[in-house]
């Protein structure tokens, strides 16, 4: 049977686009022919609309050192001929992909011993069963069959690929590197000093206790030293600072109360004595009368 990649949208040349070694960037969808079904990529909305989007996962055009099988060994060996900034689309034959299906790695097994394992059986479903991993095809009278197969086994594979960028700098290829192995911070907070021989990564504090900072910094070492020969060293350096003190609280001068001014009490009313009343005819007439009657007696 020949192992072959089935074809491609382009023409192969000579003088291809890119060489083994070559640092590229790369953005995919990947199908399964037969169905048509999107099965991994790395473009965020896709992977919504597939129903593939998960928690927590980066979704961005990824790094690829071409001849180093960081995805499938038939995408990688099509790399180097993809005209850049242009979609490209390779097919990959299940003998190139993940194998033909083997009806001897299907399994029917008792529903009971899934239980007890803790193994809630759902049509489709991947678990691990065993130390291996499964896809759940049948469920029925207390019997589930178990497909031991990997779950694109006997597929032909679709790969829609363009590349996005070449690296053609030192700093950007660590940058790149650094990235791969540290993806949730950002790349642009590492300081990265480059040497004669010697490679200096100051750290952010928002990496210092990652889980598995340690094995990603090892392995970053490792991928400088493989790509880069003339680096023996690479430092990773983690200042604690001490904090600065808090600034204490600018002086503010209390505004000045001015106090009211008190409206000036009005001056007192003097009472003026009511003048006195002038005598009438009448008034007259009776005081006169009264002397003579007084005379008389």
């Amino acid at each position: 049977m020949q192992l072959s990649v089935c074809h491609t949208k382009h023409e192969m040349k000579d003088n291809m686009p890119f060489a083994k070694s070559d640092f590229i960037i790369i953005d995919y969808v990947a199908k399964v022919k037969e169905t048509g079904e999107v099965f991994d990529t790395t473009k965020e909305d896709i992977a919504k609309k597939e129903r593939l989007y998960k928690e927590g996962e980066i979704y961005e055009p990824k790094l690829i050192v071409i001849g180093e099988n960081w995805v499938l060994q038939a995408l990688d060996e099509s790399l180097a001929a993809f005209e850049p900034e242009k979609p490209n689309t390779v097919e990959i034959l299940p003998d190139k992909a993940f194998g033909p299906w083997d009806p001897q790695k299907v399994q029917l097994v008792h529903l009971r011993r899934l239980t007890e394992k803790g193994i809630t059986p759902q049509l489709g479903a991947r678990i691990e069963y065993n130390g291996k991993f499964a896809t759940i095809r049948t469920m029925g009278a207390g019997r589930v069959r178990l497909d031991f197969n990997p779950a694109l086994a006997g597929k032909t594979l679709v790969y829609e690929v363009t590349v996005t960028k070449k690296l053609e700098t030192i700093e950007e290829k660590l940058t790149a590197l650094l990235h791969r192995r540290i993806p949730v911070v950002e790349a642009a907070k590492f300081d990265i000093k480059i040497k004669k021989t010697e490679v200096d990564i100051t750290m952010p504090e928002d990496a210092f206790y990652l889980e598995g900072i340690q094995v990603a910094k090892r392995g970053l070492a490792l991928d400088i030293q493989k790509f880069f020969p003339d680096i023996n060293a690479v430092k990773f350096v983690e200042e604690f600072k001490r904090p600065k003190p808090a600034a204490p609280p600018a002086e503010t001068k209390p505004e000045e109360t001015k106090t009211p001014e008190m409206p000036e009490p009005p001056a007192p009313k003097t009472e003026m004595a009511a003048p006195a009343a002038q005598p009438t005819a009448e008034t007259v007439t009776e005081k006169a009368t009264e002397e003579e009657t007084a005379k008389k007696e």
